[in-house]
């Protein structure tokens, strides 16, 4: 065996439709909870004076906000759109009309006042289901045209979705990794000052604003060793998650670490990264259903 056709085996491994499908229905589930739940808040943002407007991305088409009426309009088109493409209803026209609804929909959001990453990983995840055969099983388009929800075939097709989801997984905590390491303190980012000062200008932040902070970061501010190991671990599991496409067990290592990491950072300084702390973010490097042997 070539070792072209090892990589096509280990990146890209003939596997049943289930697997991909699996991923649509946790992710899409996860988004519409989320967002449906976040619609105030959205509501409220379309509603800003006009000078907090600071497009980015693909909103920077944009000179001026939208209407708060169509904001709210496209946000909500967006979640009814997710719930079709999550329940694979139409998938080859509502997958890919998500992808582009979510991309904006996130956008839109952080052309406001300030930018925000929570989301960006979902809606990678988004956009990468929507575009692909995510739903050639547990929908309601297999039911219609293989008359089952568990269509028995295999294809390289469903075995590459997890792996492009990794890899833009990847990609995520390896960018955070690398901009630690190129500001001013390199690699001594890992000694854990820095990560300290964060949560002590977080809990006067709270305080000026009149926000709870976190019990934990108060009572563990002081113990310098501690967040010397928290800083090195994290660094470790974001400038080593490319290591995490190499193999099964080493994906898994990793997406153990990096959501005990978020734990961590829930727990320590409120902040809350509720995609990964959910775990389903890391459900691609768990696959579902068998794949054909090498």
């Amino acid at each position: 065996m070539t070792l072209v056709q090892t990589l096509v085996d280990h990146l890209r491994p003939a596997a049943q439709p289930v697997r991909p499908a699996v991923l649509r229905l946790a992710t899409g589930t996860f988004s519409a909870v989320h967002n449906i739940r976040r619609r105030p808040m959205f509501r409220r943002l379309h509603r800003q004076d006009e000078t907090q407007f600071t497009p980015v991305g693909v909103v920077r088409v944009l000179r001026r906000p939208l209407p708060p009426t169509v904001a709210d309009a496209l946000f909500d088109t967006a979640q009814a759109v997710n719930i079709a493409a999550t329940l694979g209803i139409g998938h080859r026209v509502t997958g890919p009309l998500n992808a582009a609804l979510q991309l904006w929909t996130i956008t839109y959001r952080n052309s406001w006042t300030m930018l925000l990453h929570n989301d960006n990983m979902m809606t990678m995840h988004q956009m990468v289901l929507g575009t692909t055969r995510s739903a050639d099983a547990l929908s309601v388009d297999a039911l219609v045209r293989d008359r089952t929800l568990l269509p028995q075939r295999f294809d390289r097709a469903y075995g590459a979705v997890p792996t492009v989801l990794n890899i833009a997984t990847c990609a995520v905590y390896f960018i955070s990794g690398v901009a630690k390491v190129r500001g001013p303190l390199g690699m001594r980012w890992a000694q854990g000052d820095v990560l300290r000062g964060q949560i002590a200008v977080d809990g006067l932040r709270k305080d000026l604003f009149g926000s709870a902070r976190t019990e934990a970061g108060s009572a563990l501010y002081r113990q310098k060793g501690l967040f010397t190991l928290l800083a090195a671990v994290s660094l470790a599991v974001e400038l080593g998650a490319p290591l995490s496409l190499v193999h099964r067990r080493l994906g898994q290592a990793f997406a153990l670490g990096a959501w005990g990491m978020h734990v961590g950072i829930r727990i320590v300084m409120g902040i809350r990264f509720t995609y990964n702390v959910s775990g389903i973010s890391y459900l691609p490097y768990v696959p579902a259903g068998p794949q054909m042997p090498r």
